[in-house]
């Protein structure tokens, strides 16, 4: 794989080799370059435009395909919708941007020069990591991308002096397991439990079968440095003690490839996908929201809008939360496989309650903390608070935090001399049978009493526009499964095949793209996924698919056989 120049680091442990990037741009992996056009052209809908609908939408039209995209929002995004209030500008959704050749990639397929198109700097520290309440409360971490930079912040908190060589013997490891679980797998189906089992060995070989937090405590004692190194799968849904390890090669993407920033916010990108899809003949229709997924003689024949309007189809792609799809779109008659008991069984990410909000006086650590354009705050109870949202589905009275100030890299987002921001607290999801209509106002309360008290002096006194959502949101406007902000749990048992598979199991044209399908949730998940609805569609254009050798057959019972077993 090609990646940016590697320099040696300037510290004294000659094991310490730094990233192949930090500060800009240099040699990304190769993108696909122009994509061949399609032998067949088809008629294609795609629903949803999230970043995982408008990744497939434009690489679908890209090869020549006819392609309608419809969304039932008034504007593209998904949740990377944006919100504009009072002169502030206000990412709804995703704000980490990783594995930035991904979105460069959609722009150069295309035969275009992404730089036209979007604008993407480096953030640096990554993240700046808070430590509230006990006998650390106030101090903190900056997460970089430089191995010198992070064996000095280890020393800093960390009593155990075994700590950085744990660390750097934890970041061979990633490398490792990155090579693995994203370079080889990320972009692949998983269609058949025989694509599993080749490659579970090296899974196994790779420590998969522990969590997140269990594989970092092999490495660490000190309790702040696994919190440090395990807080990843809370950016794409999961609990960091219960998520497989193979999310660990969260680390190595952003060391070799940085944390990045969209000038103009997330949105940007969006604008810039639906620019592209415009050029390349794509259809865009906002405010047309899908009823039902129309099915004919075993196939999916097109959609039915809520208004009655039937749009015919060669192929269908879902960029809308699987379980919600399967649930709501199709009838039972074809749902053999995602019945409604079943996705009752399935395990979802939590959701979240975010507040926008914008002051009209900006936040430099004068009389402050000094924020970072990332900061993470992790109170007291890691453990604790993260089983009364996942296993307990109770509202804690303390919370963590993530708090986005884009406006540290971007001040265009916010009238001159003001700050936009914009706090998340997962929560669990609907099925915590917390009454939310109720309970939003006081959490809010205690959300923005809490950085008042401790992160931004008098911001009751300066906060000048707000806005916020919580579990309905998900539910209601994104159409999520009890309000997921992450769809399907990043659990080892639903992770690759044993995930809602990117062809349905149903209806051979129906594909899914987005969180809820492999490889799951954050923006590199949803790119890929794309990639590989692209990829399939691709397949049956050259006529590759088959599904009655003996292999197929055999990979069928075999499938069923572990449905079975895990599912009992």
């Amino acid at each position: 794989m090609d990646t940016f120049s590697t320099t040696a680091a300037t510290v004294s442990d000659p094991a310490i080799i730094e990233p192949a990037v930090v500060d800009g741009p240099g040699v990304w992996p190769a993108s696909d370059r122009r994509l061949p056009g399609a032998e067949r052209p088809q008629r294609i809908v795609v629903i949803g435009a999230g970043l995982g609908g408008l990744a497939a939408a434009v690489r679908l039209a890209a090869r020549g395909h006819d392609v309608t995209l419809v969304d039932k929002r008034d504007q593209p995004g998904g949740r990377a919708y944006v919100y504009r209030q009072d002169g502030f500008t206000f990412d709804g959704g995703p704000t980490v941007i990783t594995a930035p050749w991904m979105l460069t990639d959609l722009f150069e397929l295309a035969g275009r020069r992404a730089e036209d198109y979007i604008s993407l700097v480096p953030v640096n520290p990554f993240y700046r990591i808070f430590f509230h309440g006990g006998e650390h409360d106030g101090e903190h971490f900056d997460y970089t991308g430089r191995s010198a930079e992070m064996v000095r912040e280890i020393q800093r908190i960390s009593p155990h002096e075994s700590d950085v060589d744990g660390y750097l013997r934890f970041v061979r490891l990633t490398e490792r397991i990155f090579a693995k679980g994203f370079t080889e797998l990320a972009d692949q189906p998983f269609s058949s439990p025989l694509d599993m089992a080749r490659v579970a060995p090296d899974l196994m070989r790779l420590e998969s079968y522990r969590t997140v937090y269990n594989l970092v405590s092999k490495f660490v004692k000190d309790e702040r440095v696994r919190q440090v190194m395990t807080f990843h799968p809370l950016l794409v849904g999961g609990n960091p003690f219960q998520t497989t390890s193979i999310y660990t090669l969260i680390h190595y993407l952003e060391r070799e490839w940085g944390v990045w920033f969209a000038m103009g916010g997330t949105g940007s990108i969006v604008d810039g996908l639906v620019r592209l899809f415009g050029e390349l003949g794509g259809r865009i229709r906002q405010g047309a929201e899908v009823g039902e997924i129309m099915v004919d003689g075993g196939k999916a024949s097109g959609v039915r809008l809520t208004t009655g309007e039937e749009i015919r189809a060669d192929s269908v792609v879902c960029n809308g939360d699987v379980a919600r799809a399967y649930q709501t779109l199709l009838p039972a008659s074809v749902r053999r496989k995602y019945t409604d008991r079943r996705l009752a069984r399935m395990r979802y990410s939590m959701s979240l309650v975010v507040i926008y909000f914008g002051t009209d006086r900006q936040y430099r650590g004068t009389d402050g903390p000094e924020l970072g354009h990332h900061d993470i705050i992790l109170g007291p109870r890691y453990g604790g608070l993260l089983k009364d949202i996942f296993t307990k589905k109770t509202l804690s009275d303390d919370f963590s935090l993530y708090l986005h100030v884009p406006t540290l890299t971007d001040p265009s987002l916010a009238p001159d001399g003001c700050d936009a921001f914009y706090v998340l607290s997962p929560v669990p999801h609907l099925g915590g049978k917390i009454d939310w209509a109720t309970a939003a106002k006081p959490y809010r309360d205690r959300i923005m009493g809490f950085l008042e008290d401790n992160y931004l002096p008098d911001l009751s006194r300066h906060l000048v526009t707000e806005h916020m959502i919580d579990p309905r949101h998900f539910d209601t406007e994104l159409n999520s499964y009890l309000g997921s902000a992450f769809s399907v749990e990043p659990i080892l048992t639903q992770s690759a095949w044993f995930r809602p598979h990117n062809r349905s199991e149903e209806l051979p044209n129906l594909f899914f793209a987005g969180a809820g399908t492999h490889p799951g949730a954050g923006m590199p998940g949803v790119l890929s996924s794309a990639k590989i609805v692209d990829d399939l569609i691709a397949a049956d254009d050259r006529g590759e698919r088959g599904s009655d050798s003996w292999q197929d057959l055999a990979a069928g019972r075999l499938g069923r056989l572990m449905d079975r077993t895990l599912n009992r």
